[in-house]
């Protein structure tokens, strides 16, 4: 298993953008390279007029790019394995909330990228509020924090054989290590997205709760390892047969009794949703 491409296709907070295609002014497209002791970072940063996105599979920019979940990407196994960094400056008078349209139109011209919409039912898992009502601690407000909303801006994420933080600014994070979920500052919206990371299904928020919450999910090691495991396949890496047969090891009961006592459970269900369909695609970009 290669655990450095577990998790990592992160689903970040949606970018608005306008509906003209702006492009960047200048953009670089390169291979990414791992770290050292095989570890990954990821993640979406913008200082001023620089932008940098590290790590990222054709398939993660293709996402982003139309503001879709991972699952909603119908590609060719390799777009989820291929990584790429790219660098790029944003034109004089444009603004972050442009960035979207700029990706869209960098894969356009650079990949070769053609896609269509289609309506597609998945099977998903409803994040609902079990029987008794939620449970959940709530963050405490402080006064003296950012009060603009998380974005995929300047989030990032770190990920290796031990584990995954995904810090998502202004005290917002994600960190599954250790045989534990631990959630600090998140709305469930953004949890049903970091869950279906670790799923075998998409996670759909259904509960209805606005706050922002603090708190952990403690696991045995047997569903911890299977939680691994789906999001390796989710994020595109081939296993081995005998870490595909680890699956069967695992009943999830760990997960569902610890959700249960946060007044969470999910529940199994059908869901129409828009899905994008990658037509063709070059697998090396044009020259820079």
């Amino acid at each position: 298993m290669q655990p450095t491409r577990v998790f990592l296709a992160l689903a970040f907070a949606p970018l608005a953008f306008s509906q003209a295609q702006p492009q960047f002014e200048v953009a670089s497209i390169k291979p990414s390279v791992e770290g050292a002791n095989n570890t990954v970072n990821i993640g979406i940063h913008i200082d001023g007029a620089q932008f940098s996105c590290n790590s990222f599979s054709l398939v993660d920019y293709v996402r982003t790019a139309y503001d879709v979940k991972q699952y909603q990407v119908i590609a060719p196994d390799w777009m989820a394995s291929a990584r790429f960094d790219i660098k790029g400056r944003l034109p004089e008078g444009s603004n972050r909330d442009q960035v979207r349209e700029m990706v869209k139109a960098l894969l356009m011209e650079r990949f070769h990228l053609k896609v269509h919409k289609e309506s597609k039912e998945f099977p998903v898992y409803a994040l609902e509020v079990a029987k008794g009502g939620a449970k959940l601690k709530e963050t405490p407000v402080d006064p003296a924090a950012d009060p603009a909303p998380v974005t995929a801006t300047n989030a990032q994420a770190t990920g290796g054989p031990q584990g995954v933080n995904v810090n998502m600014g202004n005290g917002t994070s994600f960190t599954f290590a250790d045989n534990k979920i631990e959630v600090t500052k998140m709305d469930m919206k953004r949890f049903a997205e970091m869950l279906a990371r670790f799923s075998d299904k998409p996670v759909i928020d259904m509960t209805g709760l606005t706050g922002n919450y603090d708190f952990v999910i403690k696991m045995t090691e047997e569903d911890y390892r299977a939680m691994q495991i789906r999001s390796a396949i989710s994020a595109g890496v081939v296993l081995p047969p005998q870490a595909m047969r680890l699956l069967e090891l695992s009943s999830g009961d760990s997960v569902a009794s610890a959700m249960q006592a946060l007044g969470l459970k999910m529940e199994s269900r059908k869901a129409p949703l828009e899905v994008i369909v990658i037509d063709s695609a070059d697998k090396t970009p044009t020259d820079n």
